[in-house]
């Protein structure tokens, strides 16, 4: 077998011989197929090798998996169990002279128990062909949905105990054992691990009137996820479970609910934040999913000019600097950022905010419990009192904690907070909207600094792009910007999206001495944005096009995203 296996490793470029046959000797003491182990091995590509392996053991290769013709035929011959288990794809029914063959695909030639598996368990003779395994585990889930195997022994009968989800700290840990019992709780830990491993930020599990919709949030756009057929014979028990696992109270179904998980997944710990609303259908619940990840002032991938000014904001000892934008702009990544940053032994950070997202080691973060009556204002007034040097406010929402920045500030410490506005600039009419004085604010208020998130162009198949001068002149893209612009197209690694993550993009509006002299005037917000720019303001939409012509994203999306800050 060693034999075998080896040729189309030297064909495919391998490297490291040695290791590879160190992989397939283990894999043969263990008496089991070594293809995955050498995939999981990273020394050799994926695509490269099993094409390879495909042409030495005489198998048609399947470069690309097209749309499926027929799905519920394809479903009816080929079930989600012998597929999922042992990852075998039904491509298409032939009909040749009458004659009716399967196509199935493996990645595996040499998994002689699953192509035993298939050919006891499928009524019709079968084509063999191979294609890559990241490519057959895609088209999987798509054809049958996340947690189909698991579905299938329940709706059988293999765990009818719908009430029997207690939770656990074992039955939290998300992870890929095939080897579980099919439960409820599998399957909803199905669901999730699916989520992690599409980098989503939530899942929403919505109750419709004949169906349960699941959607994640991938890369800020909500994607439906295909789900097994009759999975609303289940509403009662994934949400029971969710709420079960987020401690939550499953008699009450007539009030919101919010609660926590922590999960581990991989290796790391995931915290989860869960939301629960009655609808008229059921209740739909929302998980937000928040990795406990370092955070850096590097990781934003700031232009030099905005790094500059936010090194010199938090080298100050006193007054606020207000990050501003709507709700899921990545105001809370930059602000734990900037937090990390100025974090030293010599310093005391204390946070109040609602929810706390992330935990920053060294930080005494309190979170907010309105119905106990700790709200931003009376919180940030002990604060105050417990000797900080710097303070983090989840959000400035009214006058009365306002003023208690302002004061905070006025008495040497340095505040950060956000506000919920469209730009920088905004950040200055919507505190005196609140009510707070030209002249405080003036003393106060160091910067506004607003963002938004864009997303990130696949590095594997963005395309470059020509940009004629009339539209430079449409987009008044600066005559300064030049370079090489890119499109999206999409590929399989991105989900066909042509995007991967997501970046932020920033304007910072600095609180200058000219500034503070026409705040306290009274001057309008035309004469604020010249004395902006005279202070080397730089527009949210020209930052933008740096991240355009540095190859990170498109200059659609920066319109798209900054088109409310013009308006």
């Amino acid at each position: 077998m060693t034999n075998l296996l080896i040729a189309p490793a030297r064909h495919s470029g391998c490297q490291d011989l040695d290791t590879f046959a160190s992989v397939v000797q283990a894999a043969a003491e263990q008496q089991r197929s070594p293809i995955d182990d050498i995939l999981d091995s990273g020394v050799v590509d994926e695509e490269s090798y099993l094409s390879a392996l495909a042409q030495q053991s005489g198998m048609e290769w399947v470069k690309s998996i097209a749309e499926f013709v027929d799905v519920e035929a394809i479903r009816a011959i080929c079930g989600p169990r012998v597929a999922l288990a042992h990852r075998l794809l039904p491509m298409e029914i032939l009909d040749e002279g009458g004659v009716q063959q399967l196509v199935l695909l493996t990645y595996d030639p040499l998994n002689l128990l699953a192509k035993q598996a298939a050919t006891q368990q499928i009524s019709l003779p079968i084509v063999w062909k191979m294609a890559s395994r990241r490519r057959i585990h895609e088209a999987l889930r798509k054809l049958y949905g996340v947690g189909a195997d698991t579905f299938e022994q329940i709706l059988e009968g293999r765990d009818l105990d719908y009430d029997n989800l207690e939770s656990s700290d074992e039955a939290n840990v998300i992870d890929a054992d095939e080897d579980e019992e099919a439960s409820v709780v599998k399957f909803v830990n199905q669901i999730i691990r699916e989520a992690l491993l599409q980098r989503a930020t939530d899942i929403h599990v919505e109750p419709l009137h004949d169906n349960l919709r699941i959607r994640y949030r991938i890369d800020g756009l909500l994607v439906d996820v295909t789900v097994p057929d009759n999975i609303k014979a289940l509403q009662s028990s994934v949400i029971a479970r969710l709420k079960i696992m987020a401690h939550l109270d499953i008699a009450e179904r007539r009030l919101p609910q919010d609660g926590r998980i922590n999960l581990q997944f991989e290796g790391q710990t995931i915290d989860v934040r869960v939301a629960t609303v009655p609808t008229v259908e059921g209740e739909s619940v929302s998980l937000r999913l928040l990795n406990q990840e370092k955070f850096t002032i590097s990781k934003l991938q700031l232009e030099p000019f905005v790094e500059e000014k936010i090194s010199q904001l938090l080298g100050l000892s006193n007054g606020i600097v207000l990050i501003t934008g709507p709700t899921g702009s990545g105001k809370s990544t930059s602000l734990y950022s900037f937090l990390n940053e100025v974090n030293t032994d010599d310093t005391r950070i204390v946070t109040i905010e609602d929810p706390v997202e992330n935990k920053l080691p060294g930080v005494m973060q309190i979170a907010v419990k309105s119905e106990i009556g700790l709200t931003f204002a009376s919180g940030l007034r002990s604060i105050l009192r417990a000797d900080p040097n710097i303070v983090m406010i989840g959000e400035i929402r009214d006058l009365e904690t306002a003023e208690i920045a302002i004061r905070a500030s006025l008495t040497g410490h340095l505040v950060f907070s956000t506000l919920h506005t469209n730009d920088a600039m905004g950040g200055i009419s919507r505190l005196t909207d609140m009510g707070v004085e030209p002249f405080l604010l003036s003393a106060s208020v160091r910067a506004f600094l607003a963002q938004r998130l864009v997303r990130r162009l696949c590095p594997q198949c963005k395309t470059p792009r020509a940009i004629s001068p009339q539209q430079r002149i449409e987009m008044e893209i600066p005559d300064h910007m030049q370079g090489q612009c890119y499109d999206a197209v999409g590929c399989d690694q991105c989900r066909n999206t042509g995007f991967s993550g997501r970046l932020a993009i920033y304007e910072v509006v600095l609180i200058t001495e000219e500034m503070q002299d026409l705040i306290v005037k009274g001057d309008d917000m035309r004469r604020l944005l010249e004395q902006a720019y005279s202070d080397g303001y730089v527009p949210m939409r020209e930052y933008g096009w740096c991240k355009c012509f540095a190859g990170e994203t498109t200059l659609e999306e920066v319109i798209s995203v900054t088109s409310a800050e013009l308006c």
